[in-house]
Parts: C-alpha cells; sequence; structure tokens
C-alpha cells in the first residue's frame, strides 16, 4: 500500500502544478466575451500557442498515464476516492502560487474530503486484513 500512496501522490502533485498552470495560462489569455464561433476560434488559437496551458497539458497528461498504472494495480473503488486528495495538494498550490485566497469554509471542505480518502484506504485496510490466507496445494508424491 506504501508503494501505491507514493505513486499516487506523484501523480496528484504533477496534476495539481498541471492546473495552476493551466489557470495560471487562462487568465493570460483572457476571458470569454461572448460564446460564438469567431470567440472559440481566438481562444483556442491563443490557448495552442500558450506556454503555460501548454505546460499544464503536459503535466495532466502525466497525471493521467500515472492514474492510469494506479487503475491497473487495484480497484478502481480504492483508486478514484484516493484521487481526491488532489483537491488538497491543488488548494495548496493556489494559496501559495497563485496567491488565491482560500477561505476557512474552502478549508474545511478539503478537511471533509481529506477524511473521505482517509476512510477508503482504511478499508482497503481492513480488506486486506480479514481475507482469507490463500490456499495453497501440496502435491503428493505417491511412492508404491
Amino acid at each position: 500500500m506504501t508503494k501505491l500512496i507514493t505513486i499516487l501522490l506523484i501523480g496528484l502533485v504533477l496534476e495539481a502544478v498541471g492546473v495552476v498552470f493551466l489557470s495560471q495560462g487562462l487568465h493570460e489569455i483572457g476571458e470569454v466575451k461572448t460564446v460564438s464561433a469567431a470567440e472559440i476560434a481566438r481562444i483556442i488559437g491563443r490557448g495552442v500557442c500558450n506556454r503555460n496551458i501548454l505546460l499544464g497539458v503536459l503535466f495532466e497528461a502525466m497525471f493521467f498515464g500515472v492514474l492510469l498504472y494506479l487503475l491497473s494495480q487495484r480497484d478502481v473503488s480504492l483508486i478514484w476516492p484516493l484521487t481526491s486528495l488532489g483537491f488538497v495538494i491543488t488548494a495548496m498550490a493556489a494559496r501559495l502560487v497563485r496567491h488565491e485566497e482560500v477561505s476557512a469554509l474552502r478549508w474545511t471542505g478539503v478537511a471533509v474530503i481529506v477524511i473521505g480518502a482517509a476512510l477508503v484506504a482504511w478499508s482497503e485496510q481492513a480488506k486486506e486484513k480479514s481475507a482469507p490466507p490463500p490456499v495453497t496445494v501440496k502435491a503428493s508424491v505417491n511412492q508404491s
């Protein structure tokens, strides 16, 4: 479980960094003024050339690769809830890197997420402890 958590944390840091880059890039591009084909084309054109958006997409793709690996190793009912810990890392990154104000109510929400993820992790450990030991079959040698 330690290896899984370590890989998950690396992936979640990649995701948080990606989100911060995407946010920065979107602020540089500017807001969408109207919903029209010309405005959408303008935003896409500026986004494709924006360094922060490209880095954000790269980091998000690396996170996705880590997620695929984790999902191939364990049940989705364990992995997916644990990815919610990314909200913690992303909120901290938003506060430290983007200097966003994160209210006490939002931090309380983040704490609830952490409690939920801890319950999911605890349920996995409880499942592993209560599982019966694997059955081993010994071959008997018939000596006649």
